[in-house]
């Protein structure tokens, strides 16, 4: 990652502020540097839970971080055949019709600091600046970033996936207890034949073009396949009968932005194909920590990413299950 270590020069302007600028305090300034260096690596290490979107999609960082804007063809049919008469002049084309698309990139910025007398203290009393503020700074840019990703941002203009207008809907049959939707109120049996027709659905859509490997439901929905059997299957799970027997689908996960993120506050199911081809998280410029700022008696450490969200090439190759 970039702007992680302070040589000398950066040592050398964080005296020159004037803030730490005599022998006494010029090892405040070393102090400083070492432990921003620390903290900085410690940022990258941690661990964010419940903050899914790169785990489950492709990230990119193909675009360059002084790029303004992505422009991409975006791939809504997938070509055909026919029947044709000798001589004919109607040939269907073979191949696939996109549509230009355009999508701003956006900078995430966010901020942390400490003031002189928090280096003082810390130096004096032998132990490290706390590091809880960087980790703050770090998650606010990964949430900012995981928020884009799912449900997009109406400012920038940028569409979230599970928004996205071309990404086709399964139909979930309503024959559940009292004509209901949801897989609480379903038997086995019915859940299977729902997560198998939105299979099929992109496959018998697409002619077999397209082939969706990966599926991510609400962590409920998810634990309540993993945990309720089907009869009559030596005591297979909802979830490892489907595994078993499906001949598409490899990865079968839970991630908490699946909760009530339909249109109308509905848990979402989403049905794809895991591939950078097909889909990806646009970074082009990844969480970056630049060099402390002096504000009177505080050093202001800025931070910044960029961003374009998720871009779907193949929106066919994508299903959602509302409603589940």
């Amino acid at each position: 990652m970039e702007n992680m270590r302070y040589d000398e020069q950066d040592m050398r302007a964080i005296v020159s502020t004037g803030l730490l600028n005599n022998d006494a305090e010029d090892s405040e300034s070393v102090f400083f540097a070492q432990q921003l260096e620390y903290i900085k690596s410690k940022t990258y290490d941690e661990k964010l839970a419940n903050l899914n979107a790169a785990k489950l999609f492709p990230v990119s960082t193909e675009a360059d971080a002084g790029a303004e804007s992505i422009s991409y063809e975006s791939y809504g049919m997938v070509g055909i055949a026919k029947l044709i008469a000798s001589y004919a002049d109607d040939l269907p084309r073979a191949d696939v019709k996109g549509t230009k698309v355009t999508v701003d990139i956006f900078s995430a910025g966010t901020s942390y600091g400490y003031s002189t007398q928090d280096i003082r203290a810390a130096k004096m009393k032998g132990l490290p600046l706390n590091a809880r503020r960087a980790l703050s700074a770090r998650r606010a840019n990964d949430t900012l970033i995981n928020k884009i990703a799912f449900k997009g941002d109406k400012d920038g203009k940028i569409v979230g996936i599970l928004d996205n207008p071309n990404i086709t809907t399964a139909v979930v049959k309503a024959d559940g207890t009292s004509n209901s939707t949801k897989w609480a109120n379903k038997t086995p049996a019915q859940i299977l034949r729902d997560l198998n027709d939105a299979v099929s659905g992109i496959v018998d859509l697409t002619n077999g073009v397209e082939i969706p490997d990966t599926i991510v439901l609400p962590i409920k929905q998810y634990n309540y396949i993993a945990n309720t059997i089907v009869p009559d299957t030596s005591g297979e799970s909802i979830l490892t009968n489907f595994k078993k027997n499906n001949q598409y689908i490899k990865n079968v996960v839970s991630a908490v932005e699946m909760k009530g993120a339909g249109s109308g506050g509905e848990d979402v199911g989403l049905i794809y194909r895991k591939d950078i081809d097909a889909v990806s998280l646009e970074i082009p410029m990844a969480f970056t920590q630049y060099a402390p700022q002096a504000r009177n008696l505080e050093f202001v450490v800025p931070c910044e990413s960029r961003t374009a969200g998720v871009i779907v090439y193949y929106p066919l190759s994508m299903s959602k299950m509302v409603g589940i």
